[in-house]
């Protein structure tokens, strides 16, 4: 079982402890299953193709304009920043590894791979045919 901080005591337990942390730009959110506007209007989305634990793990937020934009400073991300993604009983740290953007038609970032892996995604702002996309690699 992983220790909870202060913060993380605070998400809610009908949600199973999904939440995902991003120290760096004061993210601390919970994660829900789908990436329709009615779930990103309270939560992190998570795209239901991807893993949940192994694996590539998908997520999607708001950055500006709904009632929660918890991807609002996801443009501010560096290389190197940290990533605390947590499930349950099961808890990864990522570092970021690339920031690209890409065509809101391009899904290759969330294919199935060996290798585990996490994936932000979000608009472009007033580019509604892009999307920004993190991606984050297993810190070891």
């Amino acid at each position: 079982m992983i220790s909870k901080s202060p913060e993380i005591e605070n998400i809610s337990k009908n949600n199973e402890y999904w939440y995902v942390k991003i120290q760096s730009i004061g993210l601390q959110a919970e994660i829900s299953e789908g990436t329709s506007t009615e779930t990103m209007n309270q939560y992190v989305g998570h795209f239901e193709e991807s893993s949940k634990t192994n694996g590539i793990i998908g997520l999607a937020a708001h950055n500006r304009g709904y009632p929660k934009n918890y991807f609002e400073n996801l443009k501010k991300l560096k290389i190197g920043d940290e990533i605390v993604y947590c499930y349950k009983d099961f808890e990864k740290k990522y570092i970021v590894e690339s920031h690209t953007i890409i065509k809101d038609t391009d899904w290759s970032w969330l294919e199935p791979r060996d290798e585990n892996r996490i994936v932000l995604i979000t608009c472009v702002e007033n580019e509604p045919e892009y999307r920004r996309c993190i991606q984050g690699v297993e810190k070891n």
